[in-house]
Order: C-alpha cells, then structure tokens, then sequence
C-alpha cells in the first residue's frame, strides 16, 4: 500500500486474496439490533471488511446485517476466529460459526489467541478447512515474532494475517517489520487505543494542525504504517467520521512523533 488509497482500495494477501484496508470492529457489541445497524450503517458509509469472533456473540448479528445490506456476498470481506475454549474442536468451532454468519463462506479465519504447546495441531486443522475452501484465507491474532517464527517454521500454509493491538501507544515496530518481511498483513484492532488517549496533547495538536478529529489522526497513522485498522463504534457519526481519512496525509515529521520512539 502506498500513501494514496481510498476506502476502496484492498491489500493482496500472501494466497492472492484481496483484503480492504480498513474495516469495522464489533467487539463489545451485543448480538442484535446493536451489531446489526452498526454494520448496515458501515456498509452504507462504504465499509467493505467487517470483523467479528465466535467470542463476541455477535456473528449472527453481523451475518444478517449482510444480508439485509443487499450488497453481493462477494465484495463484503468477513472475518471471524476460533476461540480459545474451542482449541480441541477446531472443526465443529468452525462449522458453528459458519453456519451463525450463514454466508456460505468465511473470508479470513484467525486463531484468537495463540496457546503455545497446541500451536501447530490447531494450525493444521485450520489448513485443512482452508484447503476445502470453505474460508478464503486463514490467520492469527495476537502472535509476537517468536510466536510466528514456530508456527512458520511447521506450517504448510503460510498466515496471511496476524491481528494485534496497535496504535501509536503501542507501536509495534519489531513485529510490522517482521511482517512485511514474510508477506504477512498486520491488522490493526483498537487502532483508536479504545479512547483511552484520544485527548492526548500531541494527538490533539495534530488534530488542529490537519482540521481533523484525534481519532482520524491516529487511524491515518496507522494506514500510512501500512496495518489495516478496524475500529469499532457503534454510533453512527463515529463510523462515517472514522472513514473519513482517505483526503489527508500525515507528513513525515508528524509520523514520526507519533511513533514516539
């Protein structure tokens, strides 16, 4: 990705998939009308990447809002993942989360978190539903470099995405930097540090200084770091505004004292 894109534009995954670059968050939100209308509005707004997990409870929610979107199944990007309680039933996990979404497929399917001495069996299992093609792509969420070297030093098929927290608080610069060195997308969840440091001075300054909100600064860091940010609201103004990052560019000079290093 370089620093001109839109809503629109995608990334190509390590298997040729392409994923958009920016996307809604429903973690915390409660299955039904909540989950629901935040995902029509995104998808109104021109958000085309929605993440979910089978720990939200709210997958059910996510796929009818899809669905009521009338928008083809195809340019919507969905993302779930295993939870940890259901590390020794990878498949039955899977098949109940597919069947939740009734989408008839799922796009990107992480391993929530990574318990180490289980690591390569889950990964295995989640390789062979991969290559039955009932999920486009497969991933991790939460893996440090250490924790990524193991998995790739067993797996058959490479993940195309690792997940974490990241946000100018937590720059993970080690870990982005291994990343792209293997060709795997880093996704960024609570971009916005959950809200935590939105009234951080140096966020704010920047804020004037672009005529922008503290919260499009910290996702257009993060776009410009090359990550896909996924944050989450479920308030409607929040979702159009926190799209709205496409028409500005932070200068080098302002990337670099957010990296804070």
């Amino acid at each position: 990705m370089n620093n001109q894109f839109s809503i629109r534009t995608t990334v190509k995954l390590n298997n040729g998939i392409d994923m958009p670059i920016f996307g809604l968050g429903v973690w915390q939100m409660s299955e039904g009308e909540e989950t629901e209308q935040s995902v029509l509005w995104a998808l109104e707004a021109g958000y085309r990447l929605i993440d979910t997990a089978r720990l939200y409870g709210n997958e059910a929610s996510v796929g009818n809002a899809v669905r009521k979107s009338r928008i083809p199944r195809e340019e919507i990007f969905v993302t779930t993942k295993l939870s940890p309680t259901d590390f020794f039933k990878v498949r039955a996990a899977f098949q109940r989360s597919l069947d939740k979404l009734g989408l008839g497929y799922i796009d990107l399917y992480l391993i929530h978190w990574p318990i180490p001495l289980m690591k390569s069996s889950i990964w295995k299992h989640l390789e062979k539903i991969y290559a039955e093609g009932l999920v486009h792509s497969i991933g991790v969420s939460n893996y440090n470099v250490t924790q990524l070297e193991a998995l790739l030093s067993t797996a058959n098929t490479a993940p195309a995405v690792n997940q974490v927290q990241f946000h100018p608080f937590s720059y993970k610069r080690e870990l982005l930097d291994f990343c792209k060195s293997k060709n795997i997308v880093l996704q960024a969840y609570s971009p916005l540090a959950r809200g935590k440091r939105i009234n951080d001075p140096i966020i704010t300054d920047m804020a004037r200084k672009y005529n922008r909100t503290p919260a499009q600064v910290m996702i257009r860091w993060s776009l410009q770091k090359g990550v896909v940010p996924i944050p989450k609201s479920s308030h409607r103004n929040r979702i159009i505004e926190n799209a709205n990052v496409f028409d500005f560019q932070l200068g080098d000079n302002d990337m670099k004292l957010l990296d804070r290093e």
